[in-house]
């Protein structure tokens, strides 16, 4: 589901998991390349991030850039800088007690980006549905 949101795009789905298990997905950065498709890996000091996490991914493309968390709520939302620009916000909202909603957002001008968050999101569903989230 898409839709607009302060001036953001938003899409979502729901996954049959608890927001535990998919929070720990989307804030360990040694699993972003399992389900980022436009993240091939990724160096920080800290595994999970943080409010103040910063390192470099390596893009799909072949070349890192830096990143730095802007925004954290715990098990709620982050989202990020990559070089000099706002990315994505990673959003986890409670449905019930075995499924939660996982949301990317984004600025209007990423449009041609939803397509990549749409993927993502199929995949994080597919990890955390399968009870493999983590290695």
């Amino acid at each position: 589901m898409v839709r607009f949101e302060h001036n953001r795009m938003v899409i979502s789905l729901a996954i049959r998991c608890t927001a535990e298990d998919a929070w720990k997905l989307l804030t360990d950065t040694q699993q972003w390349s399992r389900w980022g498709p436009s993240v091939a890996r990724v160096s920080c000091v800290q595994r999970y991030i943080g409010p103040d996490s910063e390192g470099k991914v390596k893009t799909s493309l072949g070349f890192w850039v830096p990143f730095a968390i802007t925004e954290y709520r715990d098990h709620q939302f982050w989202s990020w800088r990559i070089g000099r620009f706002a990315a994505t916000g990673h959003r986890i909202r409670v449905e019930d007690e075995t499924t939660c909603v996982v949301a990317f957002d984004m600025p209007w001008w990423a449009l041609p980006y939803l397509a990549v968050c749409r993927v993502a999101l199929g995949r994080i569903r597919r990890l955390l549905e399968a009870g493999g989230q983590h290695s």
